[in-house]
């Protein structure tokens, strides 16, 4: 495809105001932050209302996955994949409702900033912490490259430009406005770019629909030469073991999630929640199920078998995108996916810098009795977040296949290891410090270990072994250790006096 100036100009200036909304929320929030630096960093001053509340826990969760790689998939099974995504309107509900109330009080008893500070009182364990966090940093890394290579290969389908200019584009601004705006520019520019992804999304189905002739043209073409995709099973390329497996990794077990369960800590009050899960599921359920609508919907102009497009889903949607929409168009368009991308690496940058800055360093020399003073910590914060995103972005240079898969393997790592841990420890008074260990040890080894071998139960994703092995970890180490401290669990649970 040659270059085109006119799709490359609006991603350019869309990056631009993200850039600048978030230079004037950092210096706005400044001056009105009472709270410090740590807390307005990371958590935005717990003052997030309920619009941002959902726009940035739904940009966090739609990754570029959700506008490249999982649609590319439902273009390649069919509507069994829209089918599958339905589960996902869950993932605020879940997330905010079971845990953002209880979760949120007890943050703020403690003056807890991250999720690890939760973990760290909740448990009583400095290893644990520390575990938690090097996991944390880890898949949140896998994440990120995945984030970075979807944003700039779209970038270079849709405007002719190269990966590595797409990469430098996008890649340096997010790193930029996440180092110098923390969580709240962060969560507003978020909520932009959650809107954006409807934008795109909207732009994106009328190009569709209009290049192929319009929805009956197109559902005639797919059950004439593809009637397997309109099948919920898609002949046999959508098993049972692929709805369930994908159903526990996006629905069920997202509460494991620490990009998203931060968002407990960060609102400002119960009607804020509640205002969030409402509009969040909204918002998260057209998002999902719309793009991967819109993937198979993109089968009437992207005719033949997945060899025709270089053996990978992720070429699809930019194809889509620059089949069906002139040059000024598929630009504004890509802005939406771009969006989900950079959105997604803004919160888990920011998540990643608070586990090494906040529960590691910043703990460990108070273990020691050193005060840690806010010029050092506001330095040592954005020199790590400006550090930790150019590593990425460096890595993301020869970039790795099947974006999808890659989201979903960290998105299975960080279920193993936290999901019980945030469930039953907000919900169970017997769950302690020797379960918990046990549950993140055990979860986060034996998925990566089945998936290093490819083992599977039923032909069902490792995400089961991982979640079964970690429960059972957490059950008998609660059982047989140290019994919790009354005071500890008198934050969580209403306990006898």
């Amino acid at each position: 495809m040659s270059k085109s100036i006119l799709a490359l100009m609006p991603v350019f200036i869309f990056m631009v105001c993200m850039l600048v909304v978030s230079i004037y929320v950092r210096r706005a929030s400044a001056k009105k932050s009472s709270g410090g630096f740590v807390k307005e960093y990371f958590i935005g001053g717990r003052s997030l209302g309920g619009f941002v509340l959902a726009m940035t826990t739904v940009a966090t969760y739609s990754s570029v996955s959700s506008f490249v790689g999982g649609p590319g998939q439902a273009w390649n099974i069919g509507f069994g994949w829209v089918y599958m995504s339905v589960v996902q309107v869950t993932a605020l509900l879940l997330v905010l409702g079971i845990l953002g109330k209880k979760m949120a009080l007890a943050a703020r008893k403690i003056d807890a900033v991250t999720i690890i500070d939760v973990i760290r009182h909740r448990y009583q364990s400095d290893a644990l912490a520390n575990i938690s966090a090097i996991i944390i940093v880890v898949f949140f890394a896998a994440t990120m490259v995945a984030q970075f290579v979807g944003g700039a290969k779209l970038f270079e389908a849709v405007t002719g430009y190269s990966y590595l200019v797409g990469l430098i584009v996008f890649g340096l601004v997010v790193i930029i406005y996440t180092t110098v705006g923390g969580f709240r520019g962060v969560a507003i520019t978020d909520a932009i770019c959650a809107i954006a992804m409807l934008i795109g999304m909207g732009i994106l189905l009328i190009g569709i629909l209009k290049a192929g002739g319009g929805y009956e043209a197109i559902m005639t073409h797919l059950a004439t030469e593809k009637p397997q995709t309109l099948e919920p099973l898609s002949g046999g390329n959508m098993p049972i073991s692929l709805y369930i497996s994908q159903w526990m990794l996006v629905g069920i077990f997202t509460i494991g999630l620490p990009q998203s369960t931060v968002r407990c800590l960060s609102y400002k009050d119960t009607r804020s929640l509640h205002r969030a899960i409402i509009l969040g599921t909204v918002v998260v359920g057209a998002m999902n199920i719309g793009m991967c609508t819109i993937g198979v919907l993109s089968g009437g102009i992207l005719k033949g078998d997945l060899a025709s497009y270089g053996n990978s889903v992720d070429n699809i949607i930019p194809l889509a995108i620059a089949q069906s929409l002139g040059p000024l168009l598929a630009g504004i368009c890509i802005i939406g996916p771009i969006a989900a991308s950079i959105s997604t690496i803004s919160s888990l940058l920011l998540s990643a810098t608070s586990s090494i800055v906040k529960d590691v360093y910043m703990h460990e020399q108070e273990k020691r009795g050193k005060v840690v003073s806010e010029k050092v910590t506001t330095s040592f914060s954005q020199i790590c977040t400006l550090v930790l995103g150019l590593l990425i972005f460096f890595i993301s240079i020869n970039p790795p296949d099947v974006i999808w898969k890659i989201n979903m393997f960290a998105f299975g790592g960080l279920e193993s290891a936290f999901f019980w841990i945030f469930l039953l420890g907000m919900f169970w008074k017997k769950a302690n410090k020797a379960g918990a260990v046990g549950a993140i040890l055990g979860g986060t080894l034996s998925y990566c270990v089945t998936m290093f071998f490819g083992l599977k139960i039923a032909d069902i994703h490792q995400i089961l072994i991982g979640i079964t092995v970690s429960l059972i970890c957490m059950v008998i180490g609660s059982v047989v250790g140290k019994k919790n401290k009354e005071e500890v669990l008198s934050v969580y649970f209403i306990t006898k006096k």
